[in-house]
Order: C-alpha cells, then sequence, then structure tokens
C-alpha cells in the first residue's frame, strides 16, 4: 500500500482465527486484546475474525496485517482459513508488512507452499529458550534480539517444511522452525510473542488434564515459566517496521 498523508495512522488488520479458552477470556481477554496492548498505538489496528467473515478488503487496502494464534489445525483445511490463506498469500505478493503468530505462522507457511502438520514429538508448551541463527543477524527485526531469548509457547501442529525461498530465522530443540521470513517483509514466529508469563501459566493450568496423560508433570513446567520481554519485543519492532514503510 503506498504511503498515506502525514499525521495518518497506518492501517494495520489482525485476522482473528480464534479465541482462548473461556477461563483464560474472562481474565486476561482474548487474543487480539494481547496483540492490542502490545501493537505500538501509533498503529489504527482493525480486528477481523475470519472465522466468521472474510478478511476485509483487499491485502494492498492495509499497511500491515497480524494473524493470531488458534486452537484450530491448519492442516484440517476449514473453509474460513483456507480462504484467509489466500488471502494472506496475496498480502505477501503485494509486499505488506505481514506477521503471522502460530497458528498465523502455520497458515502463512501453507499459504506460500510450505507443509503443516502435527509435531511428529507431540506437544510443546510453557517458556523455551529460542536461539536464532546467523541469517537473524541481518534480518530487518531479528537483528535487534539476542542470540538467544526466551519466549512461550503452547502448540501440536508446526511447520514440518518451510515454504520456497523462506529464511529460517531461529529454532528451539524441539522444534527447527521457530522463526521464518519470506520476502522482504513477512514473518512467521512459532511462539506468543503477545503472551504475558501469567498467560503462559494460566494455559499450562488449563492444559492440565491433557498434559498429564501426556507425561509431563505440571509443577516442573510452572517452574520454568518466566517473563520474556525479547519475544515481546518483537511486536514492537514489526509496529516499528510498518510505521517506517508507512513513511516511504
Amino acid at each position: 500500500m503506498a504511503g498515506t498523508d502525514e499525521g495518518v495512522k497506518p492501517r494495520v488488520v489482525i485476522l482473528k482465527t480464534g479465541t482462548t479458552y473461556p477461563q483464560i477470556r474472562d481474565q486476561f481477554g482474548d487474543f487480539e486484546d494481547w496483540f492490542v496492548s502490545k501493537l505500538s498505538s501509533q498503529l489504527d489496528l482493525t480486528v477481523a475474525d475470519v472465522t466468521q467473515a472474510p478478511p476485509p478488503g483487499r491485502p494492498d487496502g492495509w499497511h500491515g496485517v497480524v494473524v493470531t494464534g488458534s486452537p484450530a489445525m491448519v492442516s484440517d483445511r476449514e473453509p474460513w482459513s483456507e480462504h484467509a490463506a489466500g488471502w494472506l498469500k496475496d498480502a505477501v505478493q503485494a509486499n505488506i508488512p505481514t506477521f503471522g503468530v502460530c497458528y498465523g505462522h502455520q497458515l502463512l507457511a501453507h499459504a506460500l507452499g510450505g507443509k503443516v502438520g502435527y509435531h511428529p514429538k507431540g506437544r510443546e508448551t510453557g517458556t523455551h529458550s529460542v536461539t536464532l541463527l546467523e541469517s537473524a543477524q541481518t534480518d530487518p527485526l531479528f537483528r535487534h534480539l539476542p542470540q538467544q531469548f526466551s519466549a512461550q509457547l503452547t502448540h501440536k501442529q508446526s511447520v514440518l517444511e518451510l515454504p520456497p525461498g523462506a529464511v529460517l530465522l531461529g529454532a528451539t530443540d524441539f522444534e527447527p522452525h521457530q522463526a521464518f521470513r519470506i520476502g522482504e517483509n513477512a514473518w512467521g514466529v512459532q511462539f506468543h510473542p503477545e503472551f504475558s508469563d501469567d498467560v503462559m501459566r494460566s494455559y499450562l493450568h488449563v492444559q492440565q488434564p491433557e498434559l498429564e496423560k501426556e507425561g509431563w508433570e505440571l509443577g516442573s513446567l510452572l517452574n520454568l515459566v518466566k517473563p520474556a520481554p525479547q519475544a515481546t519485543k518483537l511486536l514492537e519492532l514489526f509496529s516499528a517496521w510498518v510505521l517506517d514503510k508507512q513513511r516511504q
């Protein structure tokens, strides 16, 4: 999208791809609330629930796109999800700054020709250390982060194969595809920069019955939870990237 008049806020759409657990929503709000609180107040943010209606307008009508997480599974290829994937592909081809998180990361990869499915070793959840690759040193966003930083995670599906031409930026011991960029303006991250440590703890408590069936020990996971400010900083950096692009 071409730059707008000076003083007009860049328009960014948050594509909401699902909703959190009711008990977490009642205490902390829903996915979009966490993004709105951490993206720049200099952005004109619009939330669009793509599970209920197609993404609004054409991608080139926006200065930026953010895609949330979801309890849905990309590999189910539900009609709303496939429609959103096509729209995302158009956004990337139009060079619109795009940032996908968890489901959004996977949907972006799927839209651009990658492979998404269940991780062969199961679930990744809790606070984990992300290690950046050498490629991150020249990335517009990730070059501002340390080589290792903590991040909040909860997912069963993963990007099993990156899209053609994607640049791998980061990994955890469990998940080799934690972050990637495609083109100059589109990023996907498997981790949750929008999560606070309190939200992460709440997820673990809600997941406790499933975690115990899978052999996890809740207390051990809870003891490892801590704030992840460097991961959260990515939303500030993406905001700054959108603002800079709008001025050009």
